[in-house]
């Protein structure tokens, strides 16, 4: 990757990381919502830089994270069925549903592919006419103009035998019900970057103002998160409420409208459960009426179906910002990466995972009753 040096210069970083100390005169929570600022910021030490009073929480930033325990359900239901490729990419594999997880359909005959687009997917039900194949659409707004081409394609070449599973989830509803919560400590948001570029950030000032908190749309190297920080808590400490962008090299505050007019094409809004959370309305996208010959939840007959999480695992507060990973009695002991309860273990943006690869043997695990 070119240019990258640069957003993780060593002196650069102590230089903001003293402005921070600088500015700051009073602690500050501030959550990040997206996992690739989680995992960075574990991974460079980002908030061992910053002034003792400045906290940062995790969000539900990682989509793997947040797809609840019954659409994995429905997805190993679906794999099990005979004449049917199920494709999904890597991170979906090992996510723990009640009934074990897609590799272990694979591992039972399941014909489970990892892909890299939803367009590889379309061409195998061009190639296998005879067998029924179902990609797992996973993700926030980032992917879903992918996968809304990935249906018109569908759509353009009749293909009667490709559907999805779809468990889109949209970043602003989740902001707002962690704000509308009780136990909120939330003062300051770093929004995510690569969801701005698709989205813009538009949405996000309506929030900004009615619940008096900015938000700064941030990168995923040491220096954007550092800038954003100090864009955040300089706005925190001038008593400011407004959306500003620090990731200007890639999100402009109209984002992307090519992308958008696919995903509206071929997109409503619904209500959507969250792992650990619960259903929030309008959080979701859902196939519009033209296009729901692709539902695979209809196709297979699986909308009904219910699950409960696993009653030891956490990820609902990590989620949240309410606890941190090695709050949870369970951290790295009976939940690893080759032993998850929980999808913030497994995924490659998970809380859990990236407090596991990185601070395991740094950070005391706290004992609960």
């Amino acid at each position: 990757m070119r240019f990258i040096d640069e957003y993780r210069d060593r002196e650069a970083a102590l230089r903001y990381a003293r402005l921070i100390a600088k500015i700051t005169t009073r602690p500050w929570t501030i959550m990040e919502v997206c996992g690739g600022q989680t995992h960075a910021i574990v991974r460079f030490g980002i908030d061992e830089l910053l002034p003792p009073g400045v906290t940062l929480v995790h969000g539900p930033g990682c989509p793997v994270c947040v797809t609840p325990v019954e659409l994995i359900d429905k997805a190993i239901a679906i794999a099990l069925m005979p004449g049917v490729i199920f494709c999904s990419f890597g991170d979906m594999l090992r996510v723990p549903g009640t009934r074990g997880d897609l590799f272990s359909v694979k591992a039972r005959g399941g014909d489970v592919r990892i892909v890299y687009s939803p367009l590889d997917a379309v061409q195998l039900a061009a190639r296998h006419p005879d067998r029924e194949v179902v990609f797992f659409a996973v993700g926030f707004e980032t992917t879903a103009p992918a996968n809304a081409l990935a249906v018109l394609q569908a759509h353009r070449m009749g293909l009667k035998n490709f559907s999805m599973l779809v468990a889109h989830v949209l970043v602003p509803p989740a902001m707002e019900a962690i704000l509308q919560s009780p136990n909120n400590r939330v003062q300051g948001f770093l929004a995510a970057g690569h969801v701005c570029t698709v989205m813009g950030y538009r949405e996000y000032e309506p929030i900004a103002k009615k619940y008096r908190v900015p938000i700064v749309v941030t990168g995923f190297e040491p220096l954007d998160l550092l800038q954003g920080l100090y864009m955040c808590i300089r706005q925190l400490e001038e008593g400011r409420y407004e959306v500003e962008n620090q990731y200007t090299r890639s999100v402009r505050r109209q984002g992307n409208e090519a992308a958008q007019q696919h995903i509206r094409e071929v997109f409503e809004i619904v209500p959507r459960k969250w792992r650990g959370i619960g259903e929030l309305p309008q959080s979701g996208l859902g196939l519009r009426a033209p296009y729901r010959a692709y539902d695979a939840e209809r196709k297979f007959g699986v909308v009904t179906h219910t699950a409960e999480e696993a009653s030891e695992c956490i990820a609902g507060e990590v989620l949240q910002g309410a606890k941190k990973p090695t709050e949870c009695p369970a951290f790295g002991t009976r939940c690893t990466p080759e032993h998850p309860l929980g999808a913030p273990m497994v995924s490659s943006e998970g809380a859990c995972a990236a407090y596991y690869r990185y601070r395991r043997f740094t950070e005391k695990q706290v004992s609960t009753p």
